[in-house]
């Protein structure tokens, strides 16, 4: 009993067939050219340089799932069907072509087992799927800023692929249950087929006609099912089953601390009409292909600190929202909305307080499995409104004295150099006037400059590196900051400001290698200075210093629990992980991990000139971050980072463990195993 050889309401079975074809290959062709109508009009984004490199990536983290197995049972669960999504796909293709040409979905006995052992685990994984949804419901299924579920969705899907695998089974398997009621070759020879067999068991005494009528069903509603399935995918939150392979081959290849320009083809701010993102259109096209590839899977606010700690912001409803806005400004049915007749999409969709909550910290982009932007996103939606002057009033005075005086704490310029103490007596370091000389220059940034805590960091290194004999000087009064946290605020012009004044104090001295002991500083002359020279964080400089013998250090003597805390513009955004651990390896202390560490590592809510902004949160970041070293058992945090310090140092006082818990920063624990 073959499809394409009966007739259906005066119908040939190949002109059904035709028909279901061309009514759902157009009908998606329409949604389709209507879906991709708002990325013809984003802003440009160039995305293919490095064609090699997006391969590889594309075969790792898209065909490969790489980022999957972070979520043990649903990563598992997704990874089994989009494998079988790819082995089955053949299957339906020739389920296809058997609606024209009877014998055409038999391809031989080898591909018919894999095929058959695979739609049994994909329908029983679409099974455990629904159950772990409706009995189980994992909390980040469910965000707490969701004004509308999506849920339902899910099910509609899991649905139509265990509908599919079943209409299969029914289909392969009545036939197989024919052959053995009119003693053919059960099952054309194969010999493990085990949807198919126990489908066929089922209808054990049933008629001729009745095994005929289930092989024909079978076969059209998996037709039907599949074109179905197709046309459904783009109208749902299950279009990323289309758009999450190109959104991974156009990912950003770029370092993950580079900020993007606020336009790629306008590199003049002043004749931008509007700074950075203030409607849909706004968004650069790749950013559009973002919104729809998002999974609503959750693991960017899972992972999110600003999350966890209860501000306003949800990275996952930021895509989210977006999407839903696309939809419903740009339907598949109608024309688009104009824009002076909808809500603001700053300010209103996304409102202030989610983008100033932010961190930056890459947590979200880290935790992605399809590879979603979200920091850009996010800066390019507060360029917006600082050129709009919507800033919160807690950064309006940082904001003002980095502009006036080239720091956020409002000091004079001459002060900036004073920590350094008097006759080289107290650091080692010098201040350099210009045309002076020097092996590494130390570029303090801000907070090592005007800090009183984290002036003693910036003077323990600097006896670290007269303890290996270094000259270090830095640059005093002619420097300003370095505008990292300036850029991520959104204001660019600022930013370009506070850059070319360094550059310029740069270009009057001449120095080996820039060195700094704040990774956001790091970041910012790694990524968005143009220096000839290389630029080093201080843990890489002291890494290297014990490598190569010049430092000469004693053990410590010190059987307290140590942990490493990564600080995110060290780590996440600059894969640095080594050094600070190997300079800890060198001291012989007892070193634990917490559970988040490394590229997961935990944002201690230093960020974003995060120690200046009163956002409204439940909890604070540097506690979650204190309570997980306590979990590790660790009585000294180590970290690397000014900001880490300083949050942490007052975490561990509001959470009453002075006095039994400390944190450090690696240069002052490396000071105190100096030889003498």
């Amino acid at each position: 009993m073959n499809p394409a050889e009966q007739t259906y309401l005066g119908l040939p079975g190949p002109a059904l067939q035709a028909v279901l074809l061309a009514v759902s290959l157009g009908f998606f062709a329409f949604i389709m050219w209507k879906r991709i109508g708002l990325l013809r009009i984003g802003a440009p984004d160039p995305r293919l340089d490095h064609l090699g490199a997006r391969l590889r990536k594309l075969l790792v983290v898209g065909f490969g799932q790489s980022r999957q197995p972070r979520y043990f049972v649903a990563g598992t669960l997704h990874i089994l069907i989009f494998a079988g999504f790819l082995i089955l796909s053949v299957r339906s293709i020739t389920l296809i072509g058997e609606g024209f040409r009877a014998g055409y979905s038999d391809i031989g006995a080898g591909y018919a087992t894999f095929k058959d052992i695979t739609a049994l685990i994909v329908l029983i994984c679409c099974v455990v799927a629904i159950v772990r949804r409706l009995v189980f419901r994992p909390a980040r299924y469910h965000d707490r800023y969701a004004r509308a579920s999506h849920g339902h969705e899910a099910y509609i899907i899991l649905g139509l692929i265990a509908l599919l695998m079943v209409a299969d089974a029914v289909f392969e398997g009545s036939a197989l249950a024919m052959a053995a009621r009119t003693g053919g070759a059960q099952g054309d020879g194969h010999s493990f087929l085990p949807l198919a067999s126990t489908a066929a068991s089922m209808f054990d005494g049933s008629s001729i006609g009745t095994l005929e009528t289930l092989s024909l069903t079978g076969f059209w509603v998996h037709n039907a099912a599949l074109l179905f399935f197709l046309c459904y995918l783009p109208l749902s939150k299950h279009f990323h089953v289309i758009t999450a392979l190109p959104n991974v081959f156009f990912a950003n290849l770029t370092p993950p601390g580079r900020i993007k320009p606020p336009r790629y083809d306008a590199p003049d701010l002043d004749k931008l009409e509007v700074l950075g993102v203030e409607k849909l259109e706004d968004f650069t096209w790749k950013h559009t292909l973002d919104f729809y590839s998002c999974t609503d899977c959750g693991r960017c606010s899972d992972h999110c600190p600003a999350y966890f700690t209860g501000t306003p912001l949800s990275p996952r409803m930021i895509s989210i929202k977006c999407r839903d806005e696309a939809y419903a400004n740009y339907p598949v049915f109608g024309d688009a909305t104009p824009v002076d007749q909808r809500k603001p999409l700053v300010g209103a969709t996304i409102a202030d307080e989610e983008l100033w909550a932010c961190t930056t910290c890459g947590a979200c982009e880290e935790a992605c499995p399809v590879l979603i932007e979200y920091v850009d996103k996010i800066v390019d939606m507060r360029r917006f409104l600082v050129d709009q002057g919507r800033v919160p009033s807690s950064l309006q005075k940082p904001m003002a004295d980095l502009e006036k005086r080239g720091n956020p704490y409002g000091k004079p310029a001459r002060k900036r150099g004073d920590w350094i103490g008097e006759e080289n007596e107290s650091s080692g370091v010098r201040q350099l006037a210009p045309g002076d000389e020097t092996d590494f220059l130390f570029f303090t940034d801000s907070c090592a400059a005007y800090d009183p805590r984290i002036q003693d960091t910036a003077r323990a290194f600097g006896r670290v590196l007269r303890a290996a004999d270094s000259k270090v000087g830095t640059m005093g009064k002619d420097e300003v900051d370095s505008g990292h946290e300036v850029r991520r605020l959104g204001e660019e012009g600022l930013y370009e400001q506070l850059r070319d004044t360094n550059l310029e104090a740069m270009e009057q001295r001449s120095f080996e290698r820039v060195v700094t002991t704040d990774p956001h500083a790091f970041n910012e002359l790694t990524q968005s200075y143009t220096l000839e020279q290389p630029v080093q964080h201080h843990s890489q400089v002291m890494a290297q210093l014990i490598r190569e013998g010049r430092l000469r250090l004693r053990p410590t003597g010190d059987d307290r629990v140590y942990t490493f805390h990564d600080p995110c513009y060290l780590g996440r955004h600059n894969s640095e992980y080594a050094a600070p651990r190997e300079v800890l390896g060198g001291l012989g202390l007892k070193v634990v991990e917490m559970e988040r560490t490394k590229n997961r590592s935990f944002c201690c809510g230093g960020g974003s000139l995060y120690l200046f902004y009163e956002g409204e949160s439940e909890s604070r970041m540097g506690e979650a971050r204190v309570e997980m070293a306590a979990k590790a058992g660790a009585e000294v945090v180590v970290t690397a980072c000014p900001f880490c310090l300083i949050n942490l140092e007052d975490a561990i006082k509001t959470t009453g463990r002075e006095g039994s818990m400390e944190v450090i920063d690696l240069a002052e624990l490396v000071e105190r195993s100096l030889t003498e």
